[in-house]
């Protein structure tokens, strides 16, 4: 039985409109953020400022602060107690820039009071590390050599790196939520900047829906072709 033809029935089926809903997703963010990211907020505080400030009325005074070069390269890493903020949010005194540096301060709330969630992504990111290099590759040498073992492992492989973006998504939605929570109880922005800040971060969450998207479509595909083998 030939493979390799139906690679390409499945990718229309699957992986095209995930693709498509990716690239609006990453159109979307990045002229979302152009916009906000030019726009002053009237009191004058950069994401830098504006992180700092969230980190300690949170009792995070020993968290660091540093910058990192790029755009939108923004994170928070657990491990070294340091958020990163981006040139383009550093020392930016923009309603984008506010709005990206107090998501990342969520992360560091959600570590220091123990989110569940980010609890169990963490627990899995062995695996989905593993599952993301061998998964495709251990599939495709089980539909060449007709090995079901490898297709097997290569689906549940993927089933992990799934369940990660899955995951995910509330541990994004949730630094948000307790970004805008921050902002809204503090002067940092006016009522109108917290619109344009809320529309920065929800642009920003719809990148991680396209991912789980594009995951659910991948493994789709894998079990469509598994099950086309057995036919």
């Amino acid at each position: 039985m030939p493979v390799f033809p139906y690679f390409d029935v499945y990718y229309l089926y699957f992986i095209l409109p995930a693709l498509i809903f990716t690239i609006w997703a990453q159109v979307r963010l990045k002229s979302t953020y152009a916009k906000y990211g030019r726009i002053f907020n009237r009191s004058g505080m950069t994401g830098a400022e504006a992180a700092r400030y969230i980190l300690d009325q949170n009792g995070l005074q020993h968290i660091r602060i540093e910058r990192v070069s790029g755009q939108l390269t923004d994170h928070y890493s657990p491990k070294e107690g340091v958020i990163r903020l981006s040139d383009s949010t550093y020392a930016a005194g923009t309603i984008g820039a506010v709005g990206v540096a107090a998501h990342e301060c969520g992360h560091a709330i959600q570590y220091d009071v123990g989110y569940l969630p980010i609890k169990i992504r963490n627990a899995i990111i062995p695996v989905t590390q593993i599952g993301s290099q061998l998964a495709w590759p251990l599939f495709v040498i089980g539909l060449i050599f007709q090995f079901g073992i490898l297709l097997d492992i290569g689906i549940l492989l993927f089933f992990a790196v799934t369940v990660f973006q899955l995951i995910t998504l509330p541990v994004e939605f949730n630094a948000s939520r307790r970004a805008m929570a921050t902002l809204e109880s503090s002067s940092m922005l006016a009522e109108d900047e917290l619109k344009g800040a809320r529309k920065v971060l929800t642009a920003a969450a719809m990148t991680y829906v396209a991912a789980l998207a594009t995951a659910l479509a991948n493994l789709l595909r894998m079990i469509a072709l598994r099950g086309r083998r057995d036919d």
